[in-house]
């Protein structure tokens, strides 16, 4: 096995790509490295086109890609979207994930061979919960993504139904932006608008129920879907209801009014904006390399939320 320097990185990414045999590098994001085929027999023996979905380790914090990686990252990712996607009753873009069933032995337990989508430019995020920038735009003008909300809700309050509050994608290194549902329209039409709108709090209801019962409050998440051109389908596709695409509070400390400790990269966040890491987040200087400690403590929140959500003990 050998590595290469990733072809035309994406701006503000650094990143090496590996050599897999039967399979050539396409694109990097964030965290995921896509692969097409570069074999015919693999397209024919799965019955339709095709990408290799590899999670690196890598970690992103305020539209930077850091230098340091979370070990076993990657791999939790995989294992905990491949757990969520076998609770949803949605159809999603898994085809293979085992490397009896073709996967590298290279990558095995951080990639899925996936569906070939033709993904809509559209982040859905549905929200059950008043936090981040829903709760800036609630502040400055009592809605989300221009949804009314009632007065006198504070940090973590709980919403009366879910939400459905869409992002425009951005490039690597930049910042998603909150659209309006008829932003949304005016990109995909009124029923796919519609179809993702519906999908998206589906999953989320869904989801939301099943964390609760484990002791774990959803706050929201994002969600990614394309159209399937075989089964002409609109399919869940990316990762899903992960540490990187969800907030997760404990459901045993959440108090409304204040800041939750979630399961995610926060500690990244947290140390990053402290004054012993020197960095200034407004400057266009990359962020340090984080410590050990850092990483370690993240790494656990990280194993804590699959081993919570899944009943399974990560190793």
């Amino acid at each position: 096995m050998t590595e290469t320097p990733a072809p035309e990185p994406q701006r503000g990414l650094s990143t090496t790509t590996l050599d897999l045999p039967g399979w050539k590098h396409i694109y990097s994001g964030k965290v995921r490295d896509l692969y097409e085929p570069a074999d015919e027999s693999i397209r024919e023996r799965l019955g339709q086109d095709c990408v290799l979905v590899v999670a690196s380790d890598r970690i992103s914090a305020y539209d930077h890609v850091l230098t340091s990686e979370i070990p076993d990252k990657g791999r939790i990712l995989t294992q905990l979207s491949l757990w969520w996607f076998g609770q949803l009753d949605v159809e999603h873009h898994v085809l293979a994930s085992t490397v009896e069933e073709g996967v590298p032995a290279a990558v095995e337990g951080r990639a899925m061979i996936c569906k070939n989508l033709e993904m809509f430019p559209v982040e859905c995020i549905a929200r059950g919960y008043l936090t981040g920038t829903g709760l800036l735009e609630y502040k400055s003008h009592g809605t989300v993504c221009a949804i009314p909300l009632p007065e006198g809700l504070v940090d973590g309050s709980r919403l009366e139904h879910p939400i459905f509050t869409p992002s425009a994608k951005a490039e690597v290194g930049h910042h998603d932006e909150n659209i309006t549902y008829d932003a949304v329209v005016g990109i995909v039409g009124d029923d796919i608008a519609a179809r993702l709108s519906d999908l998206t709090l589906k999953i989320y209801s869904t989801a939301e129920k099943i964390a609760r019962e484990r002791g774990i409050i959803l706050a929201d998440t994002k969600v990614e879907f394309g159209y399937d051109p075989v089964s002409g389908g609109i399919v869940l596709g990316d990762e899903v209801l992960t540490p990187d695409s969800s907030r997760f509070w404990d459901a045993a400390t959440y108090q409304p009014g204040q800041a939750q400790p979630s399961y995610d990269k926060q500690y990244v966040r947290d140390w990053l904006t402290s004054a012993e890491s020197g960095w200034d987040k407004s400057s266009d200087t990359p962020p340090p390399a984080l410590p050990e400690d850092v990483i370690a403590r993240t790494r656990s929140r990280y194993v804590e939320a699959y081993e919570k959500l899944t009943g399974r003990t990560f190793a």
